[in-house]
């Protein structure tokens, strides 16, 4: 699959809502997920305990739109 999690880029829905680029208002997108990295943990080696969000790439664009996880 490369770099993205799926082959064809999809509709995204936020909170019910359909997504839409901000930058081209574009409507489908490459979904991947992303660690966050922090100055802390990178100096203690510890990124593999970093967490991790959702990022969804536009597919006409390539603008990352980044999710975090929400509890």
């Amino acid at each position: 699959m490369g770099i993205f999690e799926k082959d064809q880029p999809e509709s995204v829905d936020v909170k019910g809502r359909p997504l839409r680029c901000v930058v081209c208002q574009h409507d489908h997108f490459y979904e991947r997920r992303a660690q966050l990295h922090g100055g802390v943990a990178t100096f203690f080696n510890l990124e593999w305990a970093s967490p991790t969000c959702t990022c969804v790439v536009c597919a006409h664009c390539g603008y990352v739109h980044w999710f975090l996880p929400q509890e």
